[in-house]
């Protein structure tokens, strides 16, 4: 991570520990904001993170918070802006997948999915929005699932994640009287500790014959956060090296 600049606001991401959440965390650090983020598990992960950040210059904070409670939502919302501030950014990267027939899911897989991959959004968004400033960015991330999974077993992640890229549409039209822009990313696989023992399988099926990188993700985070993004919202952006073509 590069060394920090000078702090340019507040940004708070969920799910910011690991994996995609975590090179959101780290860019967002790199371009000077304060960022707090939440994590359900792995606090140890968590609190290295906000170490690098920390030895590199820049600030962050880490709070726990299952996106599948609204009030652990509401709790994680107050206690970043108590910390760093009135919000520029809040990136909702929390998400599950499990897998299965839609003949055979379990029910309770069906809720918890729904819970978190939908609601645990939603909710994020609006607990974030009285305390996002005007003309501030929220970003989303969803999944190319929503336009091609292309592999049975995945419909009911394949339901949450196009409910996502439809919900930044509405959110967008609420926001927009406030300058406050939404956007949906739509990664492909993604290197991750979560994918580590599908990466040569998936990489096999990808035009690019790679699967992508979390700093590639974090990237695109970094520039809806821009003010360069602003004529943008409503949109959902893929990042997938070619799967959904």
């Amino acid at each position: 991570m590069k060394e920090a600049t000078t702090p340019r606001g507040a940004a708070l991401v969920f799910g910011g520990s690991r994996g995609i959440g975590a090179a959101a965390v780290q860019r967002l650090a790199a371009d000077g904001y304060a960022v707090a983020f939440t994590y359900v598990s792995r606090p140890d992960s968590a609190q290295a993170l906000v170490a690098q950040i920390t030895q590199a210059g820049g600030q962050a904070h880490a709070i726990a918070a299952d996106s599948a409670d609204a009030q652990a939502i509401r709790n994680a919302v107050a206690q970043a802006v108590e910390r760093f501030g009135a919000l520029q950014v809040v990136v909702v990267n929390a998400g599950i997948y499990k897998a299965g027939p839609i003949d055979t899911v379990p029910l309770a897989d069906l809720d918890q999915m729904l819970a978190i991959n939908v609601r645990g959004v939603f909710l994020a968004v609006q607990a974030s929005v009285p305390h996002v400033l005007d003309g501030g960015r929220i970003i989303t991330i969803g999944s190319n699932v929503a336009l091609r999974t292309g592999q049975a077993g995945s419909s009911v992640y394949q339901l949450t994640k196009t409910a996502v890229a439809g919900l930044v549409k509405g959110a967008a039209l609420d926001l927009a009287p406030r300058g406050i822009t939404v956007n949906n990313i739509q990664p492909g696989p993604i290197e991750t500790d979560l994918t580590a023992d599908w990466t040569a399988a998936l990489a096999q099926r990808s035009p690019l014959q790679r699967v992508g990188k979390p700093q590639e993700i974090g990237a695109l985070v970094s520039y809806l956060a821009r003010e360069e993004s602003g004529y943008m919202t409503g949109a959902s952006l893929t990042i997938d090296g070619g799967f959904t073509l």
